[in-house]
C-alpha cells in the first residue's frame, strides 16, 4: 500500500511540475520581444537626456509589455536584461543630447513600431 501511495505521489508531483517548465520554454517571438525590450530601454535613456519630459513613459511601456506577456523565470530575466542592455548601452555612449542621439531615437521608434505591428499581426488573437 505504501509503495502505491508513493507512486501516486510521485505521479502527482511530476504532473504539477509540467506547467511550470512549459512557461519557461521560449516562445517563437521571444527574440523579437527581447529586441523590443532593448529598444524601450534605449528610448528610456535617450528621450530623458534629450529633454522629452516623458518621465517613466518608456519604463512603463516595458512594464506593460511584461504584464501583457507575463513571462516567468528565464524569459522574464531575458526581457529585463534586454531593457537594461538598451539603457546601459546608450548611457555609456551619450552624456548629452546630440544629433546622433536624435537619429537613434527616430530609428528606435521606427523599429519598435515595426516590431509591435509585426507581432500583433502575426500572434494576436
Amino acid at each position: 500500500m505504501s509503495s502505491r501511495f508513493l507512486a501516486i505521489f510521485v505521479l502527482i508531483l511530476a504532473c504539477a511540475s509540467v506547467p511550470a517548465r512549459a512557461q519557461d520554454v521560449a516562445a517563437p517571438f521571444d527574440g523579437e520581444l527581447q529586441r523590443l525590450a532593448e529598444i524601450l530601454g534605449g528610448l528610456h535613456y535617450l528621450r530623458g537626456i534629450c529633454g522629452a519630459n516623458e518621465g517613466n513613459k518608456w519604463r512603463n511601456e516595458m512594464q506593460a509589455l511584461i504584464d501583457a506577456e507575463t513571462p516567468s523565470g528565464e524569459r522574464r530575466t531575458r526581457m529585463i536584461a534586454g531593457f537594461n542592455r538598451g539603457y546601459n548601452g546608450f548611457q555609456q555612449t551619450y552624456r548629452s543630447c546630440t544629433p546622433a542621439a536624435m537619429v537613434a531615437i527616430r530609428r528606435y521608434i521606427e523599429e519598435g513600431s515595426k516590431i509591435s505591428r509585426d507581432l500583433t499581426a502575426r500572434y494576436a488573437n
